[in-house]
């Protein structure tokens, strides 16, 4: 049993770290300004985990946590959480899985008794099994299918990714997701659904000893299972800049173009946020100031970057042409504006601008302890919670010459994925 105590600067409280024999390691910070407590599990099983002809298993698997275990039949999980005046919620990304409750503190032991029942005994009734598959293809053809820019989106990455399971989308590709059985789903639950392979996370007034004991009870005596091996796959460089053309019913034109990007274990991930806020931090940024403001070229347009992720993606740049603008201008102003970057670093004013709304907002996002717990866990799932720290160094640092050398290694034709969305006219799809 491995038992740290670690201060976590920004809250003035200290994290209490503990693992238990099984694997399970148990995160919680006392907060005595909250009336609430955030309770949170979360599981290294994202669509990361998956394989060829077989996505989509996570996202299903967390539609189906709540279908109720011999102790607690179905819906009960959300029922019991409700009546003791709580909420109650799941997500899926690329990188992991987790469930949460918001609850009074003394309420904390309904969280902790149903997260470790359903952790080792959930049904999986083939009928409900196959009922959820279908609500899940339903939830994909409305956000995906029916979505004309989000279409495009899963096909850069399909396309920006050629080995790595990045490639393929988080909610999982619809012939893969209509064909999933009952066994896959519960062979995928009792692979990744193990207390060494999860963490727990419980933020808010609370007695930290007190709810470490509990936990211990009931999540301890649950079996270690087996050992899962890290993500082994490498993505071949990119040698070439790669074009998809999505052609969807839709009102406008729209472009977007992903470069390969590090995460944030990468020295070079901070400049790129920094970079990407001068882009597109605003109306007064550069990309809006350009094409939307002054050229009247877009509806709207910018860049973004998100390093949070556990492996190396992309860093995009987008816009959504104006009724009769070409969307070849469009693209070409875009790339002018990394140009600049490139040939002339920004101002030192103009990048601390863009650090101080960065640090602003991450602290100021630390007020809610829902936010606080979902940090935790993120950094958690990349590597270790400590990387928060990391995280804001690395911001204070970023000077105007690291942004420019980040556009010139990164922003490269190279290393760029294009798709463009082609407007179709209702019922001319086909």
């Amino acid at each position: 049993m491995v038992l740290l105590l670690m201060p976590f600067s920004g809250y003035g409280q200290t994290v209490k770290e503990e693992t238990l024999p099984n694997g399970l390691k148990v995160i919680a910070l006392e907060d005595v300004s909250s009336p609430l407590s955030i309770f949170q599990v979360w599981y290294h099983g994202g669509s990361v985990n998956e394989q060829v002809g077989k996505t989509g298993l996570s996202h299903l698997l967390e539609h189906m946590m709540f279908k109720g275990t011999p102790r607690y039949g179905a819906k009960a999980f959300s029922k019991i959480i409700q009546s003791a005046g709580g909420i109650d919620n799941a997500g899926t990304s690329k990188d992991y899985v987790f469930y949460f409750q918001k609850l009074a503190p003394d309420r904390l032991n309904l969280s902790i008794e149903l997260e470790a029942d359903r952790m080792q005994n959930l049904i999986l009734d083939p009928k409900e099994t196959l009922l959820e598959r279908d609500v899940v293809m339903e939830e994909r053809r409305m956000r995906y299918e029916d979505d004309p820019q989000n279409l495009l989106y899963e096909e850069v990455v399909a396309t920006a990714f050629k080995n790595h399971p990045y490639r393929w989308p988080t909610i999982g590709w619809m012939s893969d997701v209509s064909a999933i059985t009952r066994d896959e789903l519960y062979n995928y639950y009792k692979k990744y659904y193990s207390p060494n392979n999860a963490f727990i996370i419980v933020i808010g007034d609370i007695d930290r000893g007190s709810i470490l004991s509990r936990i211990k009870d009931e999540f301890g005596r649950i079996p270690r299972g087996a050992e899962i091996k890290p993500i082994a796959v490498a993505e071949p460089e990119q040698r070439g800049e790669k074009r998809v053309f999505v052609r969807k019913e839709a009102e406008l034109p729209y472009l977007l173009a992903a470069y390969k990007a590090p995460n944030i274990l990468d020295d070079d991930s901070s400049a790129l946020e920094v970079l990407a806020g001068i882009l597109s931090g605003g109306k007064s940024s550069r990309i809006y100031k350009s094409l939307v403001s002054e050229k009247q070229l877009a509806l709207s347009a910018g860049a973004e970057y998100d390093g949070l992720q556990k492996y190396p993606f992309l860093f995009y740049l987008y816009a959504q042409a104006l009724p009769g603008k070409s969307i070849e201008e469009i693209e070409k102003s875009l790339y002018e504006e990394i140009e600049k970057v490139k040939t002339a670093p920004p101002s030192e004013r103009e990048v601390q601008k863009v650090k101080n709304q960065i640090e602003a907002a991450f602290i100021m996002g630390q007020d809610s302890i829902y936010l606080q717990a979902q940090m935790l866990g993120i950094f958690e799932i990349i590597g270790d919670w400590r990387l928060k720290d990391r995280y804001l160094e690395g911001i204070r640092k970023v000077t105007p010459q690291d942004v420019q050398r980040a556009a010139k290694k990164y922003l490269i034709e190279d290393r760029r994925t294009v798709g463009i969305l082609i407007p179709m006219k209702a019922g001319s799809e086909k």
